[in-house]
Parts: structure tokens; C-alpha cells; sequence
């Protein structure tokens, strides 16, 4: 944390100014049988060279494995300069932006944010983020259930291909409130969802129907297709979407005829490091007829009484606070500070950066793939195009496979088998741009030795 330079006369300056003895007497309307004597268990504290010495040491035990997990975590480079900006003082320490006479910094950074996920989405509002990718389509979902006048049912259709985790937090958000996911198998030759697969479905009544793109698997869906069959059958098209991918492929919002009515995804590629399970954050973007259905802060850019812009926030209903569980949603926050990394990522990267980081992320896992299944015992699960996962398959133990590349310094994929039990065998593998052809080798000749 940055270095707090008062002194014990800079203290006492401003106890003197506001007509205070003690630091203690600004609290002295604690009585005092509630304030605490002490905290024994607590052990003295170190020096800064000790806690210095104590985190190296921590650090060094946890060693810096070659990362080749993704599953919805991505491992990009992050130039310094972002996590340099998002630090500052007028960023990391702002709070909820109600005043806007107060907060046109944060309000910008959040209004500059929305337009460029739209732009990345194709889509015409987005709210300033959600908690995470997860929570983010459970949003989606009680989204279309509330705007598709067209069902009554309450029911989704959720490819199983879609990410575990997801379809899990999805279902504990909503199948208290009379929403039912459908599951709809995936192709096991091509690892994606075939429109066929709807087949079954067709004339039903269903409030949505989600299309990942790409899936879980890193395999790229038929999305035109899948968006077309959805809106035949008066259901919304809901995309769940990476955003690093985008830079490459067709947004939502051109998917088939008229495009994917709703996007959500995790944010987390887009500036936010790898960092012990978080932070992340969720976006959330739609069509422009279904914006007042949309939960959390929106920021909009105006003109005060002198004509000079400025921003607010709007069509943020204050019931989402208060009326519990009538209120349109129960999330009425957003996650400023990784909005703000991903803000100023964005825009040091550029259109053109985040294609080459995409490009590059998609080349490296091509390569990774092809290395790999050259050796005796593995191969290549789906024969469909991949962004930058894949998924390989061993003629043996998958979990010995992954403990004897541990071993090696080598974080190798994600076990499918926990939750695809016929995928029993399976890792999916992901390699973005921040591989080199040196650790891809590494990788393989790893391998190599732990298949013997």
C-alpha cells in the first residue's frame, strides 16, 4: 500500500483544527464497554523486511509453473501501464458515483467502458458490468423471461456444452423462481451443438435459448443457425461470449438474420490478471428494446445548461435496492476497479491489438494441439474449428497424466471427466499469447516423459 507520510505534528495539526484532543475522542460515541481491550491472539507485528522476507518465501513455494489451464480464466499479457493508471488515487479509491457533479471520472471511465463493449458486442446498450460471467447470464436469463411476452413457460434452452460452472450458478440464481433449464447435448464427433439437436424442441414454448460462442470445449458453434432456429420459435437468442475472441469473429449482434437479442460473458481476458480466484466481472449487453429490462447502472453521456457534456447515471431504477423480490434485480453494484483495467486495456491495445492477441492466442494453441497429438497415446477429441482451447484425449489416466507434468513444472489443462463423465480422459488444453514456441516444446517434451 502507498507510504502515508504524516507525522505525529501533522496529526495533532489537524486534531487542533477540528477542535479535537485524541484520535480517540472522534469516536468517544462508542460507549465504551463496546470497544475492544486488546487483541491478545494477535502476534506482535513484523518489520517491513520480515513481512518482505515472509511473502518471497510464500511465493517462491508456490514456484511459476507454465500455465496451460484456461476453462474461463485466461492467462494474457497485461502491459504495465494499465494496473499503473487503474491504481491511481482518483480510480481505486472512488465510491458508488451518485453525485455526479462529484464522480465524472468514474462516470467517463464507465460510459467509455459501455461503448466499447457494445462495439465488441455488436449491441446497442450495456450496463457497467456484473459480478461475474456466471452471474452475468443468470442476469440474462431473468432478463428474457421478463421481456419475451411471446412464453409463458419460464423455460431456457442451455447447451451442455456451455462452461459447468455457468449452468450451475444459473441454476441455484433462478429455479427458485419457476425458471427451468433444459440441457441439450452436445455432437460428440464435433464437440458443438447442432441445430439437429433442437429439433426435438421446435413449436415448444421457450423464453430463450443460450449460444456460447465459443463453447466450453474452445469448439465454434454454428451461431447463425442457432440464432435463426431461436427466433423461428419466438424464443430471445441469449450469447455467451469471449470477449478476446470477438476481436476475431462475428459479433452477437450479426449473428444469423437480425443478430442475438442479449451478450454476457466474463470480462476477465480483457486487462484483469490470474490472481488467486478473482477478481472478475460479468458484462451484460442488449438490444436497445429490451435496455429497461437490463439490471444495474447504465451511464449516459448529456449536455449540461451550458451545452458542455458530462454523464449520470440513468434508467437505473432505485427499486432494484429496495423491493427485494420484486425489484427488476438484486445486483445493484458493479465491479468499477476491473472495469477500469479493462477500460484502459482496451484502449492501449486497440482494435488491432486485441486481433493480434486473439490471432496469436489461436495460432500458439494450434501449435500446442499439434505437437502434443504427435506423440504415441494422445489425440485430438473434435474435429470442429477451435478458438484457443482444444480438447486431447490419453489412452490412460488423465489425472496421472497431470500430476507427472506437475511434477514437471507444467500446469497441463483442465480434467473434463469432473464434470463430462464420458469425456473420462479428456483435458482441455489452452495456450494464448503469452506462450513461446520454447514453452510449447516444453510442454511436449514434458509429456513425452511422463507417457514413457
Amino acid at each position: 500500500m502507498p507510504f502515508i507520510p504524516h507525522t505525529q505534528a501533522d496529526v495533532q495539526d489537524m486534531l487542533s483544527a477540528i477542535g479535537a484532543q485524541r484520535i480517540d475522542d472522534l469516536f468517544d460515541e462508542i460507549p465504551s464497554e463496546l470497544r475492544a481491550k486488546g487483541l491478545d491472539g494477535i502476534p506482535v507485528g513484523a518489520s517491513e523486511m520480515e513481512v518482505t522476507r515472509i511473502m518471497h518465501a510464500r511465493a517462491t513455494r508456490d514456484g511459476m509453473p507454465l500455465n496451460f489451464i484456461g476453462a474461463g480464466a485466461y492467462e494474457h499479457h497485461i502491459p504495465a501501464a494499465v494496473w499503473q493508471i487503474t491504481t491511481r488515487g482518483e480510480f481505486y479509491s472512488a465510491y458508488t458515483p451518485y453525485q455526479a457533479e462529484a464522480s465524472q471520472g468514474t462516470l467517463q471511465v464507465v460510459y467509455e467502458y459501455q461503448s466499447m463493449i457494445t462495439s465488441l458486442t455488436g449491441l446497442d446498450a450495456s450496463n457497467a458490468s456484473m459480478y461475474d460471467g456466471a452471474s452475468a447470464l443468470s442476469e440474462a436469463v431473468l432478463m428474457a423471461v421478463r421481456a419475451n411476452r411471446k412464453s409463458k413457460s419460464g423455460r431456457i434452452l442451455v447447451p451442455r456444452a456451455l462452461h459447468p460452472f455457468y449452468r450451475q450458478v444459473t441454476h441455484n440464481i433462478v429455479k427458485n423462481q419457476g425458471i427451468e433449464l433444459v440441457e441439450v447435448d452436445y455432437d460428440r464427433p464435433g464437440g458443438h451443438t447442432p441445430v439437429e439437436a433442437l429439433a426435438e424442441y421446435a413449436g415448444q414454448d421457450f423464453a430463450a435459448v443460450v449460444i456460447p460462442q465459443p463453447n466450453f470445449f474452445g469448439v465454434l458453434e454454428d451461431v447463425d443457425q442457432l440464432t435463426d432456429w431461436a427466433h423461428a420459435n419466438n424464443a430471445l437468442a441469449i450469447a455467451v461470449v469471449n470477449p478476446m475472441a470477438l476481436a476475431l469473429l462475428k459479433p452477437p449482434g450479426e449473428w444469423g438474420e437480425t443478430g442475438a437479442d442479449m451478450a454476457c460473458g466474463e470480462g476477465q481476458p480483457l486487462g484483469v490478471p490470474l490472481s488467486s480466484g478473482g477478481p472478475y466481472y460479468g458484462f451484460l449487453t442488449c438490444k436497445m428494446e429490451l435496455v429497461r429490462q437490463m439490471p444495474g447502472r447504465i451511464v449516459g453521456r448529456t449536455l449540461d445548461i451550458e451545452g458542455k457534456p458530462g454523464f449520470v447515471l440513468t434508467l437505473q431504477a432505485r427499486e432494484q435496492h429496495i423491493r427485494r423480490s420484486k425489484a427488476t434485480s438484486n445486483i445493484c453494484t458493479n465491479q468499477g476497479l476491473a472495469v477500469t483495467a479493462s477500460t484502459i486495456y482496451m484502449s492501449i491495445m486497440g482494435a488491432d491489438g486485441l486481433e493480434r492477441v486473439a490471432a496469436a492466442s489461436h495460432a500458439n494453441t494450434r501449435k500446442l494441439v499439434d505437437k502434443l497429438t504427435a506423440i504415441d497415446g494422445v489425440e485430438a477429441l473434435f474435429s470442429r474449428p477451435a478458438f484457443h482451447e482444444s480438447v486431447i484425449r490419453f489412452d490412460r489416466p488423465v489425472a496421472d497424466v497431470v500430476r507427472g507434468l506437475a511434477d514437471r513444472n507444467i500446469v497441463a489443462g483442465y480434467e473434463l471427466g469432473r464434470y463430462y463423465p464420458e469425456l473420462d480422459g479428456a483435458l482441455l488444453v489452452c495456450a494464448t499469447e503469452t506462450k513461446t514456441e520454447g514453452d510449447l516444446d516444453s510442454y511436449a517434451d514434458s509429456l513425452r516423459q511422463v507417457l514413457g
